[in-house]
């Protein structure tokens, strides 16, 4: 029994086992493929610039010059004495200065003639300029005398002047105690911004040492020994330590002491025979005025133009020929020729003189002008303040164009740095003055002849000499 039982358990468990088998499999639903998905790329906004509203410079007009009174520049030449030449040009040039400065001509036209006319108004904006021109025939007891009248009587804010060095001394101290600024144009002399300084005298014109400067670049690489004749005054005593100096900081010699000749001087015979009698290879020679043809005639009887060169500075257009004639080929510096700067004023300059003067530029038409030109600068740079302490703060260091280029006032002691040149004589036919060829341009800074007392104004130019001693 147990065995059937046994059985039939077993054989339902197999039966069981069967019917299991049997049995459908459960539906499996199919496996996808992952999706993957591309990942979105937003395109970058770009954002239109915005435009910022850019404002257009608004161009100041410039300031206009502002004067209650007119302004009043007193001019003193020479039109009438023994250096008439030098004054007519310095004249001149003064009035086509103020007009380029001021864009129009004056009251007196377009040719300023003392004998029709001795005063000569010019318009900046709405600020009258007036120029009194007066004559002192380089006389000093005439120069004080119109001096005093336009400081007096006229009120001058500015005085201009004058030809003759002696009598731009007296000048200087008549401006120094009105307390009137004067720019000193031509006169040469060291002394003017040297041992005789004040704060109210400027120059536009070169000083002594600015010509030898210039000068014995030229000599001493043509010569080695020098001899020296010189006017007995200032001016004389004062280019002929400048020579000596000056040419021997380049190597030159000089082989006996300096001689000098009254102003006054007719016979040179004396002075020409001591130069015909040194070892010297050239002479150089400071004069101005009369007496140069004096002086040719004398050099050439005693045998000096046969055995000596001339050197020295090349001066003004009439005399060349005549102090010259046998100097052909030299090589010399000058102060300034109309052919030498290249610029726009100093082609007005020679286009307004040819057209008004039938003339062309001479020695000292430079000076004339950049006197008018710093006038006008310095009253742009006070706004029309006239007040003397106002005027000396803006004219030291002050910088303008002129026809000879930059003009630069060294506030040490207001000496016109400037530039200066250096030709060769070809001919003294040309009718026009066209002697020349340009070799060079220099820029001397001559050294600082302050007396000892004011010394310290200096500062790190040299005092004296050009040696610092």
């Amino acid at each position: 029994m147990k065995k059937s039982l046994t059985f039939i358990v077993s054989m339902l468990l197999v039966v069981a086992m069967v019917l299991g088998a049997c049995q459908p499999k459960p539906e499996v639903p199919p496996t996808e493929e992952p999706v993957v998905e591309e990942p979105v790329v937003e395109e970058p906004v770009v954002e239109e610039p915005v435009e910022e509203a850019v404002e257009e410079p608004v161009e100041e007009e410039p300031a206009r010059l502002v004067c209650e009174e007119p302004i009043k520049i007193g001019l003193i030449s020479d039109i009438t004495g023994l250096l008439q030449s030098y004054g007519d040009w310095m004249v001149r040039s003064f009035m086509l200065g103020m007009e380029y400065a001021t864009g129009a001509p004056g009251s007196a036209g377009e040719k300023f003639v003392f004998a029709d006319a001795q005063e000569n108004v010019f318009k900046i904006d709405d600020c009258e300029i007036i120029v009194y021109v007066r004559d002192d025939a380089s006389n000093p007891e005439l120069t004080t005398t119109v001096a005093n009248e336009l400081i007096d009587v006229q009120k001058v804010d500015f005085l201009v002047g004058t030809v003759s060095s002696g009598a731009a001394a007296v000048l200087q101290g008549l401006a120094d105690a009105a307390k009137v600024p004067l720019i000193v144009a031509p006169a040469a002399a060291n002394d003017i911004t040297g041992v005789s300084f004040n704060p109210y005298t400027f120059r536009v014109s070169r000083n002594n040492y600015q010509d030898a400067m210039n000068e014995c670049v030229a000599l001493t690489q043509q010569y080695d020994n020098f001899i020296q004749l010189a006017v007995d005054n200032a001016f004389g005593h004062g280019s002929a330590a400048a020579f000596r100096d000056a040419c021997s900081q380049l190597g030159g010699n000089f082989i006996a002491d300096d001689i000098y000749a009254p102003v006054t001087t007719t016979d040179f015979t004396p002075y020409m025979e001591q130069i015909a009698a040194s070892e010297a290879e050239a002479y150089i020679l400071t004069w101005a005025g009369a007496g140069f043809i004096s002086i040719v005639q004398a050099a050439a009887d005693q045998g000096v133009t046969d055995t000596k060169e001339l050197g020295t500075t090349f001066i003004d257009n009439l005399m060349m020929p005549v102090f010259y004639s046998n100097a052909i080929g030299t090589t010399a510096g000058i102060v300034y020729h109309y052919s030498a700067p290249q610029n726009p004023i100093n082609d007005f300059l020679i286009e307004q003189l040819k057209a008004r003067y039938e003339a062309v530029p001479d020695l000292f038409d430079a000076d004339g002008m950049n006197a008018a030109i710093m006038i006008v600068e310095t009253l742009k740079k006070t706004n029309g303040n006239v007040e003397p302490e106002t005027l000396v703060a803006a004219m030291e260091g002050i910088e303008f164009e002129g026809p000879k280029g930059l003009i630069y006032i060294r506030p040490e002691d207001h000496v016109a740095i400037q530039d200066m040149y250096i030709l060769t004589l070809e001919n003294l036919t040309d009718p026009n003055a066209m002697f020349y060829t340009f070799v060079d341009t220099t820029r001397p800074e001559p050294p600082c002849l302050l007396p000892e007392a004011l010394k310290d104004r200096c500062g790190e130019i040299p005092w004296g000499s050009l040696g610092g001693n």
